[in-house]
């Protein structure tokens, strides 16, 4: 009887307990889904319609994967890849361009690309420290697919931004293995954003910072120069890892004006006749951030840090175009208040997925290709534009509070911000 006892001790304790679990990942689950993205507070940048999951995977055939590493007190980073297309990169190489807004950072594998206009991995984005990781990591994945046996150079595509106010970036947490489990996970489908891979420690306007994504859907009429030749369809998707400083604006909105999160309500802030003016209220506190200190990264200004944009589109753009298309991610990071500081990496990579702009490995033959027109891409630009702006907004909006032993970086407090939109 007291073993019966005690084993019916034993159950009613594991179903309690299996329980709370069960309780406590369904709350964590419905947290996640209860976080906003722009376009449920009225923010909608732009013109354009976004694709069916405003992410850059409504480009078909592009896949996004994490890995995220969040260990004791220290460490917060993690890896986020994007894959062009389902099947063997190298063998199938994308047209593809970089774009250098300010060269503070670590894109390597950049020149290659801007020199022969090709992408033949999937890119990588981490942190700075780890960029020699994931460039190992990147090496070794595409030598070990199938039909790459003989291949013996590789230019693999790696990006970074400097998380470091929140990460022990120093103890160099990323290995090989956690890159290419991003790269073999990337999947299509909706994108997680936020606090999780490459955005893990980041950190944009002094809030949290992190992944996000977005993208437009637009139909393009091409002339011959005498009559229109038929509708066509295209899609430009961005993915970001915002980790950049300025002065926040939403929609046109001047959020810092009104809003500030702890590290910006500090002297380096605070310049002579700003906070003082008529004009310009008081930021607000961020409660609960008493006695904590914000994240200070490497010692540079707020303003400075970095951020990474990939931006994928169907059209069948060749390398100077994907290049300008780059160059209008870069330039749509000004709408949400960049300052483009001295001490910000500020990069695009951008590729086509179209087959007409498919490269095959060691293939010399000649071969006709339908490219799409420089009059047809000012459509494209916009809606890179737009994209990014949107982007930049999810990854603040789907940002959790992020505590480390180096410091904290709040989540933006979203319903003050809807409050403030509607003023």
């Amino acid at each position: 009887m007291r073993r019966e006892a005690l084993y019916s001790y034993a159950m009613t304790r594991l179903f309690y307990a299996v329980g709370a679990l069960a309780m406590c990942s369904l709350a964590a689950v419905t947290i996640a889904q209860s976080k906003p993205r722009a376009r449920d507070l009225g923010v909608v940048p732009g013109v354009h319609a976004p694709g069916p999951l405003n992410a850059i995977t409504d480009v078909e055939g592009v896949r996004v994967g994490h890995t995220t590493l969040i260990e004791g007190d220290r460490v917060r980073t993690g890896v986020t890849a994007i894959v062009p297309h389902g099947g063997n990169v190298f063998q199938d190489k994308v047209a593809g361009a970089v774009f250098v807004g300010n060269a503070f950072g670590k894109l390597a594998g950049s020149t290659q690309v801007n020199e022969l206009g090709m992408i033949e991995t999937p890119v990588v984005l981490t942190n700075t420290l780890s960029v020699g990781t994931a460039m190992d990591a990147v090496v070794r994945y595409t030598l070990g697919q199938p039909g790459n046996e003989q291949v013996r150079s590789v230019n693999a595509l790696v990006g970074e931004t400097n998380d470091g106010g929140l990460n022990d970036i120093r103890g160099l947490h990323v290995t090989r293995e956690h890159v290419i489990d991003a790269i073999r996970n990337a999947k299509t489908g909706p994108v997680a954003e936020g606090t999780l891979g490459a955005g893990t420690g980041t950190v944009c306007y002094g809030w949290k910072g992190g992944i996000g994504t977005s993208s437009r859907r637009l139909a393009l009429r091409p002339f011959d120069g005498l009559r229109a030749q038929g509708e066509r369809e295209y899609t430009v998707g961005v993915l970001a890892q915002t980790n950049f400083g300025g002065n926040l604006t939403i929609g046109g909105v001047p959020i810092y004006k009104m809003l500030q999160p702890p590290s910006r309500r500090s002297a380096s802030f605070a310049r002579p006749g700003l906070l003082d003016s008529p004009f310009t209220p008081s930021p607000e506190p961020v409660e609960g951030s008493k006695g904590e200190r914000p994240a200070q990264g490497d010692g540079r200004a707020s303003a400075d840090g970095s951020c990474m944009l990939v931006v994928a589109t169907d059209a069948p753009l060749d390398a100077r175009d994907l290049g300008r298309l780059a160059a209008r991610a870069v330039f749509g990071l000004a709408r949400t208040g960049s300052s483009y500081s001295n001490g910000s990496g500020d990069f695009a990579i951008a590729f086509s997925t179209s087959p007409e702009m498919r490269s095959r490995f060691n293939d010399m033959t000649p071969r006709a290709r339908t490219i799409l027109p420089t009059d047809a891409t000012s459509p494209l630009f916009e809606a890179a534009l737009e994209a990014t702006e949107e982007a930049v907004y999810n990854s603040l909006f789907q940002a959790t509070t992020v505590r480390s032993a180096n410091g904290t970086a709040e989540a933006i407090p979203v319903d003050r911000v809807r409050e403030l939109l509607r003023k």
